[in-house]
């Protein structure tokens, strides 16, 4: 089976693309559900058909997932919050996140931050995805005093917007993974154009360049982990000065990454790969993907390749 990640991954048939691309190797999942969803294509790959009941509710689960996480949504729960205050929320996603965001954060120095929504609807990446620049401004540094996370229930002390888009997709992957397997027997795959999560299959996943989405720097085989990726160029418009905004900002500055342009990393689990795939666009990256046992490519926006020590890609240098 052959798929593409964001800047390169997805899971795909041959000659499809998304952001990495995979490929077949033994047991191979052969029934394919697509549907669209939180604003990307879904592909579902399984080795027996989906029968309504699963596609009802996997349907369910992703909607009650945005429901609750998606600052484009009026009546979701980021939304409520926003302006202060307190919601109930679900306590094993809140803490599963927030967790791992407290871990992104300090590994970061910062540059990584659940509060970055306000930042990135001033540079125009707002709820109605206007696009339209009106400056810089920082995240909340104290973050972790503004923001609290106990007994499934979320408290933010001042107005803030939440944005978990730096590992959200990758948790919610995980989900739909999991409930999939809860209801067919064999080997899945899971895509959500970027992020791909494998179960008894091994995907071959095409790292799709960049600057050239016809082009893969290399390809990675996945089975029974995640690979997730992100790119500068899948998000851009651009700024009041003329130059180019993307959706990796620095939370500490508002201001877009410049030194990074794809990142593509290797973990157990779609949300841990999610996380380090966003972290590589800052210096804490490689030190905290060691710390969780995930492999990691990066490309630089000059064009030179980097992957961590002991990585199974097969890069094309």
């Amino acid at each position: 089976m052959t798929t593409s990640a964001e800047a390169g991954a997805s899971a795909a048939g041959a000659g499809d693309r998304a952001p990495a691309g995979a490929a077949p190797a033994g047991e191979r999942p052969r029934q394919r559900w697509e549907f669209a969803a939180i604003g990307t294509v879904w592909r579902i790959d399984t080795a027996e058909p989906l029968d309504a009941a699963a596609r009802t509710a996997v349907t369910a689960l992703i909607d009650a997932f945005d429901r609750d996480w998606s600052r484009f949504r009026s009546d979701s729960l980021v939304t409520r919050l926003a302006a202060g205050g307190t919601a109930d929320a679900p306590a094993a996603d809140a803490v599963a996140m927030l967790d791992l965001f407290a871990a992104a954060s300090a590994a970061t120095d910062g540059g990584v931050n659940p509060l970055i929504g306000d930042a990135l609807a001033r540079r125009g990446y707002d709820a109605g995805y206007g696009f339209v620049d009106r400056g810089a401004e920082p995240a909340p540094a104290a973050w972790r005093d503004l923001l609290r996370w106990d007994d499934g229930i979320l408290t933010l002390c001042a107005p803030a917007t939440i944005d978990v888009g730096a590992l959200g997709k990758g948790r919610l992957v995980d989900l739909v993974l999991a409930e999939v397997r809860r209801r067919v027997v064999g080997a899945v795959t899971v895509d959500a154009s970027g992020d791909i999560a494998v179960a008894g299959a091994t995907e071959r996943i095409a790292l799709e360049h960049p600057y050239d989405p016809t082009r893969a720097i290399g390809v990675w085989d996945v089975r029974d982990a995640a690979l997730c990726a992100s790119a500068t160029g899948r998000r851009a418009w651009p700024g009041a000065d003329g130059a180019g905004l993307h959706h990796v900002l620095d939370a500490r500055t508002g201001e877009p990454v410049r030194t990074i342009a794809a990142t593509w990393a290797r973990a157990a689990d779609a949300m841990t790969a999610d996380a380090v795939a966003t972290t590589l666009f800052f210096d804490g990256g490689p030190r905290f993907a060691a710390e969780r046992g995930a492999q990691w490519v990066r490309m630089t926006t000059d064009g030179r390749v980097e992957w961590s020590p002991g990585s199974t890609a097969e890069l094309f240098l």
